[in-house]
């Protein structure tokens, strides 16, 4: 399988993990995600008040300069190990 089918089959198994990881992992492979499919972080930076959106900015900006394939990787071994877990 490609880089690429990886990727969307790890975007299927997400939704299917035994247990609920806890907000950090999940800030993580929100970012990975998001960095893989988009590249780097575009938008303005969200407001105090909307604590979820900023710190989920936060993450994807993180991993600017990240290469697509390089976050599609990561995104893929992660949920790996946590299908794993």
């Amino acid at each position: 399988m490609s880089l690429q089918e990886h990727f969307a089959q790890a975007q299927i198994d997400s939704k299917n993990l035994p247990e609920r990881p806890d907000n950090m992992t999940l800030l993580k492979i929100y970012s990975l995600y998001k960095q893989g499919s988009s590249g780097d972080v575009t938008g303005e930076r969200p407001g105090f008040t909307d604590m979820v959106g900023r710190a989920k900015y936060d993450a994807w900006a993180a991993l600017k300069g990240t290469s697509q394939e390089d976050a599609q990787q990561q995104y893929v071994d992660l949920i790996e190990e946590l299908k794993d877990a």
